[in-house]
């Protein structure tokens, strides 16, 4: 394998499959099974899921509601998710630890870097909920930082796109699409990666994205392996 621990940043929209909000248990079970292959092959993986499909905390902002409560809801939605993926990895048989920013001690484990390492080390998935335990902070922000922390190879931003483009593709079926690309490439031509605070960190940290589609069958396996799919960004 080409990475031998990595951070899997999902949003949680990519949890609705094909409804309009909330889980599609049949999305689960198909990361669940991607995970798998990359665990057996003996990848440390760590996840970060965002909280899209059940509540965003900008959006609440956006119609009055305070903007640190509603981020503390945002957070609250990731813990959600976390659990959610959770139950869907240790159905497959994958053992996995959530722990969270925001102490939840009933439902998840405070997060804890050493212990986070540890579980990695034994071959268990941790998935980090709540975000970063702070408000203004985004879920991006949070996979970077917790990447950082737990000395991952890498960042795999997992999205419905296959990598990142001149412009959004769904939209412009003339957009071309990047296989490499510098982080000071991104930045000059003002391409949306993820957002600035959370770009900013890992180019100081030099620590790589790799965007790619998730959705695609096989596609986590192939990157791990070290294939070219998706887009690469990098010093």
């Amino acid at each position: 394998m080409e990475y031998k621990r990595i951070l899997l940043k999902l949003s949680g929209e990519a949890l609705m499959g094909d409804r309009q909000y909330g889980i599609d248990p049949k999305r689960l079970a198909e990361y669940a099974y991607e995970i798998k292959q990359i665990t057996e092959k003996g990848v440390q993986v760590a996840i970060v899921i965002g909280g899209g499909n059940i509540f965003r905390g900008v959006a609440g902002a956006s119609k009055g509601m305070d903007r640190v409560q509603a981020d503390h809801m945002g957070m609250l939605a990731t813990v959600i998710n976390g659990l959610a993926l959770q139950s869907a990895l240790e159905d497959a048989e994958i053992p996995t630890r959530l722990q969270s920013a925001v102490k939840i001690n009933e439902v998840a484990e405070p997060f804890i870097r050493r212990r986070a390492m540890r579980h990695l080390e034994k071959g268990r998935v941790v998935i980090f909920g709540g975000g970063t335990g702070n408000p203004y902070f985004t879920t991006d922000s949070a996979a970077v930082l917790r990447a950082i922390e737990i000395n991952a190879d890498v960042i795999l931003k997992g999205t419905r796109v296959d990598g990142i483009y001149t412009s959004d593709p769904e939209k412009n079926a003339d957009a071309t699409k990047f296989d490499f690309i510098s982080f000071d490439d991104v930045l000059r031509k003002g391409l949306k990666v993820m957002d600035t605070t959370a770009f900013t960190l890992s180019q100081e940290n030099e620590l790589p994205i790799i965007v790619f589609d998730m959705n695609k069958a096989g596609n986590l396996l192939r990157v791990v392996s070290g294939e070219s799919i998706g887009t690469q960004v990098n010093l």
